[in-house]
């Protein structure tokens, strides 16, 4: 015998079914964007890779112009490599030329950032001014003002009547081989009891590859054109001024 159920008790069923269904879609559908956008799927993670250090010898300047480098107008000197800024070059030159030498302390961090490991590096040179407030001219203060020198001042230097101003200059440069005078320039300065380094870095994704056989190490690689070159050193040297 067949069971006849009325059409709006079977409309009612039919209700049910659809919005059951459609229940069920929805929560799959969120179960899946949930899924596809949570963040523990990511597994590219970028750390800092210390490409290079090397130990500061002098600043100078390239004693010729350098191909390919018409603003190449400070070096770094290294004894593994040489360190050409082509920008924020002239304006630390301005400093370091311009400022009593004795007065001038250049931070000993000095870090890198090479963006693609392709020659090139980009950061910041970070160098303080300090001397007795009776020694300061007019002048002195025109020139911290024309060049960005900020009052720095610390209790240290408050206890002894002196004032001290920072200077931060955002600088961009090229990596080329050993200065072919390196020997001359060494032989002018003592060595230190404590080396002064210039570090390089890139950002790279926490993965296993391998790099000249070595998990995990890349080299800082020089500019393909790059040729070593003479240079000719500032008055200031960093040897005798290195904040430690």
């Amino acid at each position: 015998m067949m069971t006849i159920f009325p059409s709006h008790f079977i409309q009612y069923k039919s209700a049910i079914l659809g919005a059951s269904i459609a229940t069920i879609l929805m929560i799959t559908g969120c179960a899946t964007s949930s899924l596809l956008d949570s963040p523990s799927h990511v597994t590219n993670t970028s750390t800092k890779q210390i490409l290079s250090e090397d130990q500061i010898v002098a600043f100078g300047r390239p004693a010729q112009s350098l191909p390919n480098m018409p603003n190449a107008t400070m070096v770094i000197v290294g004894n593994k490599n040489s360190y050409v800024l082509t920008q924020g070059g002239t304006e630390m030159v301005t400093l370091l030329t311009n400022l009593t030498p004795k007065n001038i302390q250049v931070q000993n961090d000095m870090s890198f950032y090479v963006p693609n490991n392709d020659g090139y590096f980009q950061g910041n040179m970070q160098l303080s001014y300090a001397k007795l407030k009776d020694e300061f001219k007019r002048a002195d203060y025109q020139f911290f003002l024309q060049n960005g020198g900020q009052d720095c001042t610390t209790a240290s230097d408050a206890r002894i009547a002196a004032q001290r101003f920072c200077f931060q200059v955002p600088v961009k440069g090229a990596i080329y081989p050993q200065v072919n005078n390196l020997a001359l320039i060494q032989s002018k300065y003592r060595p230190l009891s404590k080396p002064y380094t210039v570090s390089f870095y890139t950002q790279s994704q926490r993965n296993d590859v391998s790099y000249d056989g070595k998990t995990g190490v890349q080299k800082l690689v020089l500019l393909p054109f790059a040729l070593a070159f003479d240079v000719v050193t500032l008055p200031f040297q960093l040897l005798d001024s290195v904040v430690r």
